[in-house]
């Protein structure tokens, strides 16, 4: 089961598996009490969220790690992801009264990307996960094999053209387009279905 959790100005989605499940991205700091208030609506409890995995370690996808760490969340890093952690730390260092907390890697779950069809298997997920560094050299995108593709600030499809020669989002779409998406979900973006 998929939901959408919008509660600011990024789409996060809770993926639940049979043996678990899985809440891709988060929101700003300082979003914890409208998110709240979402995954009440949907009748979902914090300690119903097994993992949390960010799309891409900017700001506006990564505020609630740690608060949510700290509720009994694991967070799970995808191996390409590792050196991009802290790379929001200064950002949300200028902003106070935030009060973000830096996440602590140490107390994550490490996946290699070849990895991520059995990590995801594990909590009743089919799918995997692959690297989509156009938007950020850490962007990855979550491929379900029922079609539907999570990838975060991935350029959509149809922006392709306005950029010139931009050969790393072109690589990016050829790779998801020959996995043959039903539907794409986007973080700052309506969906989108596809014509098959």
């Amino acid at each position: 089961m998929l939901n959408r959790i919008k509660y600011g100005n990024t789409n996060t989605f809770l993926l639940r598996g049979e043996k678990g499940s899985i809440l891709i991205d988060t929101d700003y700091a300082g979003t914890m009490p409208s998110f709240y208030r979402a995954i009440k609506e949907l009748g979902v409890r914090v300690t119903d969220i097994t993992y949390v995995l960010a799309t891409h370690y900017h700001p506006d996808h990564i505020g609630l790690i740690s608060e949510l760490m700290s509720q009994g969340v694991k967070l799970v890093i995808m191996e390409s992801q590792r050196e991009s952690v802290h790379y929001s730390d200064v950002i949300f260092a200028r902003d106070t009264h935030l009060r973000y907390i830096p996440i602590d890697e140490s107390k994550a779950e490490m996946v290699l990307l070849e990895d991520s069809r059995t990590f995801l298997n594990r909590l009743g997920i089919k799918g995997e996960i692959i690297s989509t560094p156009s938007h950020s050299k850490d962007s990855i995108s979550v491929i379900l094999d029922d079609g539907t593709f999570i990838v975060g600030d991935l350029e959509p499809l149809e922006y392709l053209e306005a950029y010139e020669d931009n050969r790393e989002l072109k690589a990016d779409w050829d790779k998801l387009l020959a996995l043959h998406p039903k539907r794409i979900l986007y973080a700052h973006a309506n969906a989108k279905t596809c014509e098959s």
